[in-house]
């Protein structure tokens, strides 16, 4: 008998300061070079935005006051059937600066930075539509896409 598999929720942060986007590098021991915007995975008994501000200060020792919802981005692994929903919400950093010396607790974050929308234009970054979602207005879906390695 086949196993369902469900989506997998997960909630990330568009979070502009200066007109640049924080994006993090999770992959550890940096073994990617593929960017993203900072989050996670849902954990349940706690609303959207009360996870997101977790693993903001996770991944990136920030205090952010959650917003409103800017994009919806699926994908999925073909092969092995994982699917996941990520919800971007804009958010404001309230606390806290970007420090060096930071540790993700779950040694996946690897590196954040602040990229203008130039700079996007040279790194590899998920999901496409990121960069409209971020300096665009209103909520955006980005259609189901193949996970990158």
């Amino acid at each position: 008998m086949a196993v369902k598999r469900f989506p997998r929720l997960a909630v990330r942060a568009l979070i502009l300061h200066g007109d640049r986007l924080l994006l993090v590098n999770a992959y550890p021991g940096g073994t990617s070079d593929l960017w993203c915007a900072p989050g996670g995975g849902v954990e349940p008994g706690a609303s959207l935005p009360e996870n997101l501000a977790r693993e903001v200060m996770e991944e990136t020792g920030l205090t952010v006051e959650v917003g409103a919802p800017a994009l919806v981005n699926e994908f999925h692994d073909p092969k092995t059937g994982f699917h996941q929903v990520d919800l971007f919400f804009r958010c404001k950093v309230t606390a806290g600066v970007i420090d060096p010396a930071w540790v993700d607790p779950e040694a996946v974050v690897t590196q954040r930075r602040f990229f203008s929308r130039a700079e996007m234009a040279g790194i590899r970054f998920k999901p496409d539509s990121l960069a409209e979602a971020a300096w665009g207005e209103g909520c955006h879906y980005d259609p189901l896409e193949v996970i990158v390695p």
